[in-house]
């Protein structure tokens, strides 16, 4: 990371931009009574292709609506001004960036389920749309392979496979695959594709034989030195190295906007993947979060101090909305819509939004299709990364006393609901829901959190500049985070289990901060929601029946502090796992009832 001339205590003035695939957005932060805070914000298209073909345009025009709404000045000479000198310009200026679609990569190693899947983890940590993934055992032929190298042209390959002093073989052969395809860069057809191995320290030499002259090829350390354990971090700075580099340096543009700022560009999944870490690592909580975006949804997750991110690169709500609707299937995205639609509406709907991105709904029976869209979007990307985010493949389970204790089986995921303290939302369709109840009730159906669960939205998608931020100075990161960024929606309790519609599931009585005292007794297929304001905390008392576990274990009492937000305490008593009726009259019945509970969709 670059150095910061200034000293991080004599910053007053932060400007921090996103550019990403379709629009630019810049933040202005200040320091303001001791405490830095978002003062305002400015957005503009992004410029990265024709006729402009040069990002720094869409900076400079979001940063100038940012200089009209303050009345200040924040560009000399064509550029964002900084140092500032006097009244203009700004103390630091730093940037994210997925536009041009992003860092696309393609990973390797010998083994699909161990290696390559290690590989495929260090690649999405570092903010990595993973293209494909190949692996001596894929069941694919060695030309098929090679097609695909060469079909794809990712923006690097990252290769790994093998333990240290363990196989070479197939490692030189995945190299020799590479070798062969000649794969060219999607950008900057003159440079050379780049190439890291982070594989057996013993094949590094051979690896170099075969792809040195070819590639533009970087050794760092194995991300799998045994079996037991990963070393993802070096593979991921090595990857945001590059990616700074070669792919950017080669998109338009980007060269001018690596010179304007002392910090680094870094991709903004892996800048919200940051942030994400900061909560857990600040808070000492485990932490789900999603960025549901136009042509993709990414998921973090922070276990422990494991962090995992997934992309899932078909599925989102504009540019690829058709492959929601065709890998959910049109029942599923139905089922969660409290009236009749005909199939061809439905896919007409669809196909509109997929040619109209920007479009937003502009009636009330077009939102509650978008949100059932988003619901099946959310629920199939948390699939995705709960199949990646898994203990280590390949792993002798049984070695002493002590580790088996601490070991996580492997194979399994490391997702666990009932132990998730707080899931965040972020992305248009969550952060822009016209009510916040929208957003928590979206959030709760596609994630089915379970237990005490705290709820919260990006209010305006700020999160990869607060990332990049937090690099340089993470106290100003996290006061924004916490006071303009982050907003609480409340907490949903949801008790696992199953049960007969109408029998008890759960009790729960609240001695709010006045002194009064909620109490609710919900049924097994009912949601109800207690108002609970943003900042304040409730003593709770939660007793669910004895077929039911709300953290405790089945039938027993918990006693916490459940906190506030825009929405309250959602207590959701549908049953984990979650099953809609399978009659359209009755399913249409409950929808309607649950909607009504939580006052989701208003008639006034």
């Amino acid at each position: 990371m670059a150095e910061v001339n200034k000293d991080v205590e004599d910053i007053q003035t932060i400007m921090a931009t996103d550019c990403g695939s379709t629009t630019t957005k810049a933040i202005l932060i200040e320091k303001r009574d001791g405490e830095y805070r978002l003062i305002v914000r400015g957005e503009a298209p992004t410029t990265v292709e024709a006729p402009f073909e040069d990002v720094t345009r869409g900076v400079l025009n979001a940063v100038a609506e940012v200089e009209d709404l303050t009345g200040n000045t924040y560009i000399k000479d064509d550029k964002i001004a900084h140092p500032r000198q006097g009244d203009v310009g700004t103390d630091l200026y730093l940037s994210t960036s997925s536009a041009g679609g992003g860092l696309q990569m393609m990973v390797a190693g010998v083994v699909k389920e161990m290696t390559a899947e290690s590989a495929q983890r260090a690649a999405l940590g570092a903010g990595a749309i993973v293209m494909d993934v190949i692996a001596s055992n894929d069941q694919r032929q060695p030309h098929e392979r090679i097609q695909r190298i060469r079909a794809l042209r990712p923006d690097m390959i990252l290769v790994s496979g093998g333990i240290d002093g363990g196989t070479t073989t197939h490692v030189a052969e995945l190299a020799e695959l590479i070798a062969a395809a000649d794969p060219r860069p999607r950008l900057g057809m003159s440079y050379s594709l780049p190439v890291i191995f982070a594989g057996n320290v013993d094949a590094r030499e051979l690896v170099k034989d075969r792809l040195e002259t070819k590639t533009s090829l970087s050794i760092t350390e194995n991300l799998r030195p045994v079996l037991e354990r990963e070393n993802l971090q070096p593979a991921r700075l090595g990857i945001q190295e590059l990616f700074l580099e070669h792919v950017m340096k080669h998109a338009p543009g980007y060269k001018h906007l690596l010179e304007w700022t002392p910090v680094p560009i870094m991709p903004t999944p892996a800048a919200v993947g940051i942030i994400m870490q900061l909560i857990a690592k600040e808070e000492g909580i485990n932490v789900v979060g999603v960025d549901i975006g136009g042509a993709t949804t990414d998921v973090f997750s922070v276990f422990g101090d494991v962090f995992n991110r997934t992309v899932s690169a078909n599925l989102g709500m504009s540019y690829s909305i058709s492959n929601v609707l065709a890998e959910a299937t049109v029942p599923n995205i139905l089922r969660w819509v409290p009236f009749d639609v005909e199939e061809t509406d439905l896919r007409n709907r669809v196909k509109n939004k997929m040619i109209r991105p920007t479009t937003i709904p502009q009636a009330l029976e077009s939102l509650i299709i978008e949100q059932a869209m988003a619901r099946e979007a959310l629920r199939l990307a948390f699939i995705q990364h709960k199949l990646l985010a898994v203990g280590l493949k390949g792993v002798q389970q049984e070695r002493t006393i002590s580790d088996t204790f601490e070991q996580t089986e492997s194979g399994v995921t490391l997702v666990d609901m009932m132990q998730l303290d707080m899931l965040v939302g972020s992305g248009g369709v969550l952060s822009h829901a016209p009510r916040r109840v929208q957003a928590a009730f979206m959030l709760i159906d596609g994630f089915m959190p379970e237990g005490i669960t705290e709820l919260a939205v990006d209010s305006i998608f700020m999160m990869p500049q607060l990332g990049v931020l937090a690099q340089v100075h993470p106290k100003a990161a996290m006061e924004v985070f916490h006071k303009d960024c982050l907003i609480r929606l409340g907490t949903c309790v949801a008790p696992r289990g199953e049960g007969k519609e109408g029998a008890p599931c759960l009790e729960i009585s609240l001695e709010m901060p006045d002194g009064t005292t909620e109490s609710r007794s919900v049924k097994f297929g009912e949601m109800a929601v207690i108002p609970l304001e943003v900042g304040q905390k409730a003593k709770a008392v939660i007793k669910p029946s004895r077929k039911f576990d709300a953290g405790a274990g089945k039938g027993k009492e918990i006693q916490t502090e459940l906190g506030g937000g825009q929405v309250g305490v959602v207590i959701d008593a549908r049953g984990r796992p979650l099953a809609l009726p399978t009659d359209r009259v009755e399913r249409v019945r409950k929808l309607s009832e649950w909607n009504d509970a939580l006052g989701v969709y208003p008639e006034d």
